[in-house]
């Protein structure tokens, strides 16, 4: 089953979180955290990111901007 828009995904193939963006076909459109270049996966290659993982991922975009890595 394929998750819906707007939802928060691990793509376990390179284990990066993402937001969903659309669905194409079979594949699932995600785009990073924060924003950036999307990418598809595979419907049995993702699961919600938990807690935690959103968390660490806006944790991680939010050290990014602060040390200018970031736009």
């Amino acid at each position: 089953m394929k998750p819906p828009v707007g939802v928060y995904v691990v793509d376990t193939r390179t284990e990066r979180i993402g937001i969903v963006m659309g669905h194409e076909g079979p594949y699932i459109q995600l785009r990073p955290y924060g924003g950036g270049r999307e990418w598809d996966a595979e419907p049995v290659e993702v699961r919600r990111a938990t807690p935690a993982e959103r968390l660490r991922a806006a944790t991680a975009y939010a050290n990014a901007r602060s040390r200018g890595e970031l736009p």
